[in-house]
């Protein structure tokens, strides 16, 4: 005898091998052999055998009309024989019922199970929502088909073109487009976002790097709010100090200042003033919460994304001709042995003689023109010979702190790679990704970096150093040494930074454009005023669980944002060299990688991987063919067709520990899923 019973959501046939009075052993086609509830078994027979009775039967469901089914059905809870012989004919053949058991089992919109073989019919109403649903899933399943179809022939749909950002990197797996994509991609064997290309979804390599940044992290665009800029309330003093800034002339948040009194009176009293915007914004107000949203500025080629709105920027930057408020330290050093004497924090007004403009005078300002007042005495510019005498020194005492930090660091500082700036020609706001690059270098340690980096070092150590004394908690940089694969960490605790070669290093010298540093503004802004009770005054206590928040949201946002200007510093790279028609370069061998190695250009900001490196050590200079650049993936490939030098050059320290940054700005990967269901140096301002 054979059986046919329901198993698992499904319904399977056998042969009884034995029976009891509650079950039954029976085997299947396949000789595996099951115990089966009485209760689930729905029909017995002789013949013929299960597969053959549930083939015939499964086609004669197909032709089943399921509304005259219902129509037919008795009213309340019936049997699928029953149905059967309302359906088909008064005795209903072995196949009938099983045809009728199957039509009703996969029907669940016109009929409920209400036991083992048993029914119900569904409500009218009930019944034309799921008709109604079934025509749209049948409309949508159409129109992925159509959107498919046409994404293989190499040509994007408008909606799924208007979805490209989320179907790549936040897919709703649900949704028609991603799903027309998908049956794309696997019909045509092509990846996403090749598949994407092919069909024109982009028409611009840097629109599709924008604006994926901008969906990530700026979903809701880059505008402001309306805001104003709270006016600073206190009654601060007159500082009496001539101060100058030193910054790039792109630079609009002029965050610190310096100023040099007492020259050649045997003491020298060296003035760090930082903008003071901390003494008008408060934690929780309007413009805090925007500037917690967005925790920095983001920079790049030919833009930026400020931190804060800017008028309000304007209305608390170190503006020259104007008296600013701002927060100060003064750090009181021997004239002639340079020895630190002791540190002071004050809050006062101070006034800006001038803005100077690094890229305007480092040709003027070099080591020669900084240690013999004779050089250039007469061609100088104004404002840099007004500014001679207090650069000079603080030139001199530059030297002697970062003397100072590497023998505390254990080995010399040595930048020998350049920086490299880079200029959009006619790009006015936000660049469209077809301007002409200019790429420019300046070398790492020129005179005005150094006077200010080692300013800005001596700053925020010393601040929080301070901070630490007094239990006023912050937010830090720390490096337990300079051993490999000991990265720089943030915390909340005064540590040493190895790499600075400092006892302590809290981020303070950019509140307008680094949410730590207004953080850590504001906890200085409460040990000014309070001293020794300034923990209990300061906006954020020890153990504050909003500092920890702020600490993860910072290095979250931090990291993404200067990934995106690596990004798109290597994108106008290459850009660069289809610009300029360069197809070699001189390179300097990195490191071996798979199926090659990694190079670094020599006179351009570019890491990339070669292959025809065999034989060749660490530090071998080579010449290059370059591969085809690929804008969207950011990546190129080279060639080796020429060894350069005989030996290879030591690697510097420095060198080794920028490969790990040097390799993020490097060719990015995007995918899609197709299942079913620290940029600058600690030292250079930034």
């Amino acid at each position: 005898m054979f059986v046919l019973f329901e198993e698992a959501g499904k319904y399977l046939g056998g042969r009884v091998l034995s029976e009891a009075e509650a079950s039954a052993q029976v085997e299947l086609e396949t000789g595996k052999r099951v115990k089966v509830k009485g209760a689930n078994i729905v029909l017995r027979f002789e013949k013929p055998a299960p597969p053959e009775l549930l083939a015939e039967a499964r086609a004669l469901a197909a032709t089943v009309d399921l509304d005259l089914a219902w129509e037919f059905a008795p009213e309340g809870e019936f049997s699928f024989g029953e149905l059967a012989a309302e359906y088909f004919q008064a005795q209903p053949s072995l196949v009938q019922q099983a045809a009728a058991l199957l039509a009703l089992f996969e029907a669940p919109h016109y009929f409920r199970r209400a036991g083992k073989g048993r029914f119900k019919k569904a409500p009218a109403e009930i019944v034309q929502q799921a008709l109604a649903a079934i025509e749209k899933k049948k409309a949508v399943q159409a129109q992925i088909a159509e959107w498919s179809a046409q994404l293989a022939a190499g040509e994007c749909p408008a909606p799924v073109r208007e979805q490209l950002f989320k179907i790549l990197f936040r897919p709703d797996k649900n949704a028609p487009e991603y799903k027309a994509v998908v049956e794309a991609s696997r019909a045509t064997q092509r990846a996403p976002l090749d598949l994407l290309k092919r069909a024109g979804a982009i028409d611009s390599s840097y629109q599709f790097h924008w604006r994926r940044f901008l969906f990530e992290n700026f979903p809701k665009g880059t505008n402001f709010p309306a805001l104003s800029a709270p006016v600073i309330a206190d009654e601060l003093p007159l500082a009496e100090v001539q101060a100058f800034s030193v910054d790039d002339s792109q630079t609009t948040e002029i965050d610190d200042a310096l100023s040099v009194r007492g020259l050649g009176t045997g003491t020298v009293v060296v003035g760090i003033h930082i903008a003071a915007p901390g003494l008008a914004l408060v934690p929780g107000g309007p413009i805090d919460q925007v500037a917690r949203t967005r925790m920095s500025t983001v920079y790049m080629p030919g833009h930026k994304i400020t931190m804060l709105p800017d008028h309000v920027v304007e209305a608390y930057t170190l503006q020259e001709g104007r008296d600013c408020p701002a927060v100060s330290i003064y750090a009181t050093f021997d004239e002639g042995s340079l020895a630190l004497k002791g540190t002071e924090t004050k809050l006062e007004r101070v006034p800006i003689v001038a803005n100077l403009r690094h890229d305007q005078l480092d040709t003027v300002v070099t080591q020669e023109w900084l240690e013999d007042a004779s050089v250039n005495a007469d061609s100088t510019p104004e404002v840099a010979q007004r500014v001679r005498e207090p650069l000079s020194f603080l030139f001199r005492l530059a030297k002697q702190l970062k003397a100072q930090r590497e023998v505390v660091r254990g080995k010399p500082e040595s930048f020998n790679r350049p920086d490299y700036n880079f200029r959009l020609v006619g790009n006015d706001g936000e660049p469209t990704g077809n301007e002409q690059v200019q790429i420019t270098t300046r070398q790492r340690g020129a005179p005005l970096d150094l006077i200010v980096s080692e300013a800005m070092i001596l700053a925020n150590s010393s601040w929080g150093g301070w901070l630490g004394e007094l239990g006023v908690p912050g937010l830090y940089r720390s490096q337990a040494s300079l051993a490999p694969g000991i990265k720089v960490r943030m915390g909340t605790r005064a540590l040493p930074h190895a790499g600075l070669g400092v006892k302590s290093y809290a981020w303070s010298t950019s509140p307008l454009r680094r949410y730590t540093d207004l953080v850590n503004q504001w906890q200085i802004i409460a040990a000014a005023r309070h001293g020794k009770t300034a923990a209990l005054a300061a906006p954020f206590k020890p153990k504050d669980a909003d500092l920890f928040s702020i600490l993860s949201g910072f290095d979250a946002a931090y990291s993404t944002y200067n990934a995106h200007q690596g990004g798109m510093e290597r994108f106008w790279t290459l850009k660069y060299l289809q610009q300029q028609g360069i197809t070699e370069l001189d390179a300097t061998l990195m490191k071996d990688v798979p199926n090659g190695a990694l190079v670094r250009a020599d006179t351009i900001p570019l890491v990339f991987q070669v292959t025809g490196t065999q034989g060749l050590q660490r530090g071998a200079r080579v010449r290059v063919k370059l591969g085809e650049i690929d804008e969207i993936a950011l990546d190129v490939h080279g060639t080796v067709i020429e060894r350069l030098d005989a030996a290879p050059a030591e690697a510097t320290a420095e060198d080794e520990a920028g490969e790990d940054e040097e390799e993020v700005a490097g060719p990015i990967a995007i995918a899609v899923d197709l299942t079913d269901s620290e940029a600058a140096p600690e030292n250079t301002p930034a």
